[in-house]
């Protein structure tokens, strides 16, 4: 991520995140309503530094179902307080006490039965509403969330798609090189980090060649659409709907097929991915199509204040997909607090470890 390019320049702003877990807030958003029948219970929790799949397992323990009869539109961070959607496949009318479930690290906000099963990705998009504590200059924070409200910021994947140091990059790799994954989320994982990567490099190419200015051939997304079209010469019309984002440009998300856009466009990222080859040839042979992502992420509503002459709380909504962190990245140098101590705790262990090995060898 530290090499992407940046839209404005690399931000002089630095700021500690997570702090606290309530710090980080993100609400999910609905695209509609529980229908109030159905087999299926969706559960509108709270949680608190516990992860998504944690409470997953938690809820299928309670309601003594099997883990598959578990789902959950979206994964949520652990060092956070989140409030998500989980369904819950009961057949028959029983009805579990689901508040026996509260805690302090889970609230039950509300409960419903539904006739369909929530699937991932079945959500409008997230709330966030973010304290950035040891601001290094508080008025230039402010001055560069005003930009960023009117220009959007790079529609990166965010680091955590790529989990610890790549790992996840590493066991695409792998997996592309004939390892078998057999463990089904693991190989989604791969394939998604895979895909994104190359999403994010063709990205950051374009923006440091050209900025956010039109190609030609390029591939064009209908605003709140997944509709594409490709542009063979930008006229009058054409750059006027760009201008008032009635479309976007956008880049590939990998798959089989033939790259929709043409011309300068097309030169463009083919040349952006020629050293991922492996990539691309992995994420083919495993049947994914090719897909297309907005250039730019608009944050909805996108505010901050000042709390203090050190502390901004920053609020913004983004579609279902996007990061925050891509928010963050281009707003300010950040350093997360919690996975700080987490990568030192980890760094301590293998210490002590390699010091027994030490010490268990006679030579």
């Amino acid at each position: 991520m530290n090499s992407l390019t940046y839209l404005h320049g690399k931000p002089a702003i630095t700021v500690d995140i997570r702090t606290e877990n309530a710090d980080f807030q993100v609400q999910e958003i609905l695209p509609f309503l529980p229908s109030g029948e159905g087999e299926h219970h969706l559960l509108h929790i709270r949680k608190n530094g516990l992860t998504t799949v944690m409470v997953a397992k938690l809820l299928a323990e309670f309601a003594k179902v099997h883990p598959k009869e578990v789902t959950y539109a979206g994964q949520k961070d652990k060092n956070a307080i989140t409030e998500q959607w989980f369904g819950v496949r009961i057949p028959g009318k029983d009805t579990p006490e689901w508040a026996q479930l509260n805690s302090d690290e889970i609230t039950i906000l509300a409960s419903s039965r539904h006739g369909k099963k929530l699937r991932i990705g079945a959500l409008s998009g997230n709330r966030f509403q973010l304290v950035l504590r040891q601001v290094s200059d508080v008025d230039a924070l402010l001055e560069r969330v005003a930009v960023l409200a009117e220009t959007g910021v790079p529609n990166y994947f965010g680091e955590q798609r790529f989990g610890h140091n790549g790992s996840n990059l590493r066991g695409a790799l792998a997996m592309f090189g004939g390892r078998k994954v057999k463990d089904r989320n693991k190989r989604s994982m791969y394939l998604s980090a895979s895909r994104s990567d190359l999403f994010n490099q063709v990205v950051s190419s374009r923006l440091a060649q050209h900025g956010t200015q039109p190609l030609t051939g390029d591939c064009v997304m209908l605003s709140g659409s997944r509709s594409f079209f490709t542009v063979e010469l930008w006229d009058d019309t054409l750059t006027e709907r760009l201008a008032e984002k009635d479309i976007q440009l956008s880049a590939p998300l990998w798959g089989r097929g033939a790259l929709p856009s043409q011309a300068d466009a097309l030169a463009l990222e083919q040349a952006a991915l020629v050293d991922y080859a492996a990539h691309c040839n992995g994420l083919e042979q495993a049947g994914l199509d090719q897909e297309r992502r907005t250039l730019l992420l608009r944050p909805e509503g996108l505010k901050a204040k000042a709390l203090d002459n050190d502390t901004v709380q920053l609020e913004f909504m983004l579609p279902a997909g996007c990061f925050a962190t891509a928010v963050l990245r281009e707003l300010c140098e950040y350093q997360d607090v919690q996975e700080m101590q987490f990568q030192a705790l980890m760094a301590e262990k293998d210490k002590l470890k390699q010091e027994a090995q030490q010490d268990a060898d006679p030579s």
